[in-house]
């Protein structure tokens, strides 16, 4: 018979499932940090790609089927008790971690470009988590804004586009370079709607004086509408225009030049020369934006000038690391050198046209 004076046996509190949600969520977004820093996980084991790919959509297909779980069981009356909801979180938890673990078994030596694939896929999938638990943890649970949220909810987008990451880093190489192509024409086409239309803020513009026809006055200035002389592009500035819209036609020609290169002769083994060729690619597309967003008046020159000598260099050097790479085999083809004199053509118009900041 056990004494009068022994201790009660410990009764475990569970916090309110409300309360458990947000400090799962809060526990899932302090692993991004981690992930995108983290290094692959040492081992003398050689890589198998097969393995690997089937384990990343297994464990994704997991925490897939977790989420559903508790979305289910949290969008319908009675709620899970704070009991069964520390289980659903310990069960979501441990699928996330077991997926961050098999993201660390890629290695670097598979190519930089598809390590960051992986990568984002990974920081999607976990970072869409932690939304979700952010609104399992709002209420109430059943109101229909809440639902929608649910519904659309980007975890579940994450987890199917796994089987969709291309399995080598070419077929990386190559999405990645598609992508900054697209870039590219879009900025360019932006550039050459506005210069054909002659009204570059004309959107902007017919709608603020729709809405201040009947109360114009001199404070639009102060509260941030642009006056008359910053809406329009004057003469030299116009004739500035054309051989930065050339500049960029030729980044365009450069970035699809480069993308052939290495459909057609990338080798599946470069890993480097081709994380090489991407990661100067990718520096030609925010340089395109920066020429671009600087044409729009009030157009400063200077500032015209100094993107487009920055363009111009990434893309010189970005033809000088495809030409010294695997998939140029012919060095001395034409299209090299042609690509460079329309570059420097273009330059030289620009700085002609802004030689007045040279005095």
């Amino acid at each position: 018979m056990a004494s009068a004076g022994a201790p009660a046996t410990a009764v475990p509190t569970f916090a309110p499932p409300s309360e458990q949600l947000r400090h799962l969520a809060v526990e899932l977004r302090l692993l991004l940090p981690r992930v995108r820093v983290g290094e692959a996980q040492e081992t003398t084991e050689e890589f198998n790609r097969e393995m690997f790919w089937r384990r990343l959509n297994e464990t994704a297909v997991m925490v897939s089927r977790e989420a559903t779980t508790l979305t289910t069981v949290f969008s319908q009356l009675p709620l899970p008790s704070p009991q069964e909801t520390q289980k659903f979180c310990e069960q979501v938890h441990a699928a996330i971690k077991a997926f961050i673990a098999v993201y660390y078994l890629f290695p670097k030596d598979q190519g930089i470009t598809l390590r960051k694939l992986v990568r984002g896929a990974t920081l999607d999938i976990v970072d869409g988590m932690a939304q979700l638990m952010e609104v399992l943890s709002i209420t109430p649970t059943q109101s229909p804004e809440n639902n929608d949220l649910i519904s659309y909810n980007s975890v579940w987008v994450a987890c199917q586009q796994m089987p969709q990451i291309p399995r080598d880093n070419k077929a990386a190489a190559l999405l990645m370079l598609t992508k900054n192509v697209d870039f590219v024409k879009d900025a360019h086409e932006e550039m050459e709607r506005a210069v054909e239309e002659c009204d570059p803020y004309s959107g902007l513009l017919n709608d603020t004086e729709e809405n201040n026809s009947d109360n114009h006055n001199d404070e639009d200035d102060v509260l941030g509408f642009p006056s008359n002389q910053d809406l329009y592009w004057s003469e030299d500035d116009q004739e500035l225009i054309i051989p930065c819209l050339a500049l960029v036609r030729a980044s365009k020609a450069c970035l699809k030049k480069i993308r052939i290169l290495v459909a057609e002769n990338g080798k599946k083994d470069q890993v480097a020369q081709l994380d090489d060729i991407v990661d100067i690619s990718d520096e030609i597309s925010p340089s395109v934006d920066d020429l671009a967003l600087s044409i729009y008046p009030p157009m400063c020159h200077l500032t015209v000038r100094i993107n487009s000598v920055k363009l111009v260099s990434v893309l010189k050097k970005a033809l000088e690391i495809t030409k010294a790479s695997h998939v140029t085999p012919q060095p001395e083809d034409s299209w090299i050198p042609l690509l460079i004199n329309a570059i420097d053509h273009c330059m030289n118009r620009i700085k002609e046209l802004t030689s007045e900041l040279e005095l």
